[in-house]
């Protein structure tokens, strides 16, 4: 049954989403084991404080850990986990807004490292990112011609003469009146503001885009329409998303394939309807367990036993060990590889090696 959540939000008229026939051929954009860890290095202070024995260290959050990750063209991949997952940061390394620790980033096959800078800086070009606020992310002192225009001038995807006029067609396309394009973000709405941002992103003609949270802000009537309004350019414009998302029922309706993380790790991958239907991990068990369905019958609500670890210091082994009602001596000192379970279904769990699960 559809999620309650996702119900609430197709009333207006979400479309149901045809699902994309993704070829195995090389991917759009590929991390191997990519890492990032955020280092806060000692101060003056605790470095003096050192001297005396204070025994300060250094402070390393862990936010991804060793993934790996394929998006191949045409295809929506939802990237679903807990808050503090790493789920921005993977989006943020995907499109080279953050530069990993470690691993490498791959466009159509070929490492943007091993690239010219021309040829990086053209493939760079082609990975965009929505962010999540609305009202942050946007500068409130520019006007939206600016807002939209500002970058395809830059890159030389227009000229200067040319700017009116093409963000007058970046707005037609999401959905806005071209004659607001000389008035402030503070001018209008939340949905307006979301349209502005994807009119920005479009506006230097990316094919691989990373939706991070992009209608988690937005009224329940007014994420319907922008969801909409995403297939809608995926299908006119063949895009490929990364939609980063807390919504699962959201995820069900959009994506192709997803993608769960755990504490900087993928812990299952498989295609939208196998991983709802059939999850395998535990903890991807435990989040579908939260979600509200429309069921005749009541059923008992179990929640995910304890709390996140602190990526300062994450667990070891399997880092969802301390929470998992299956945990076994070995979860607690090798990390599980992601092994596939069934076709195109990965999971990341010492019950697939063991024999135990069902």
């Amino acid at each position: 049954m559809p999620c309650a959540a996702f119900i609430r939000c197709i009333e207006p008229g979400v479309r149901m989403i045809a699902r994309t026939t993704v070829s195995s051929d090389t991917p759009l954009v590929e991390l191997r084991r990519v890492s990032k860890r955020f280092v806060k290095s000692l101060d003056i202070a605790a470095k003096i404080g050192n001297a005396f024995g204070a025994g300060v260290e250094e402070q390393v959050v862990h936010a991804v850990d060793r993934i790996d990750l394929r998006v191949a063209a045409g295809e929506v991949v939802g990237l679903v986990g807990e808050s503090g997952c790493g789920k921005s940061t993977l989006g943020r390394l995907a499109i080279g807004l953050l530069a990993p620790t470690e691993g490498e980033r791959l466009w159509r096959g070929a490492s943007l490292t091993g690239m010219s800078a021309a040829e990086a800086r053209k493939a760079q070009l082609k990975m965009q990112m929505i962010f999540q606020d609305p009202y942050a992310s946007l500068n409130p002192r520019l006007r939206v011609v600016d807002i939209v225009g500002e970058a395809p001038v830059v890159h030389r995807v227009i000229t200067a003469k040319q700017q009116v006029e093409y963000v007058g067609l970046m707005l037609n396309k999401v959905g806005l009146d071209p004659t607001l394009m000389r008035r402030y973000p503070h001018q209008f709405s939340g949905g307006q503001r979301a349209r502005i941002g994807i009119a920005r992103a479009l506006a230097v003609k990316p094919e691989f885009l990373v939706c991070d949270e992009s209608v988690a802000a937005l009224d329940v009537s007014i994420q319907a329409q922008v969801l909409n309004l995403f297939m809608d350019l995926k299908a006119a414009l063949n895009l490929t998303y990364l939609f980063i998302s807390h919504d699962l029922g959201v995820v069900q309706y959009i994506a192709d394939r997803v993608v769960v993380m755990y504490l900087g790790r993928v812990v299952e991958s498989a295609p939208a309807a196998k991983l709802f239907n059939q999850p395998n991990h535990p903890y991807t068990q435990a989040l579908l367990s939260e979600v509200g369905r429309v069921e005749p019958k009541k059923r008992t609500f179990v929640p995910i036993a304890g709390e996140i670890p602190s990526p300062l210091h994450p667990p070891p082994g399997c880092h969802f060990h301390p929470r998992c009602p299956h945990a076994m001596p070995v979860c607690r000192e090798v990390v599980p590889a992601l092994i596939e379970v069934s076709p195109r279904h990965y999971s990341a769990c010492h019950l697939n090696t063991v024999g135990t699960q069902g």
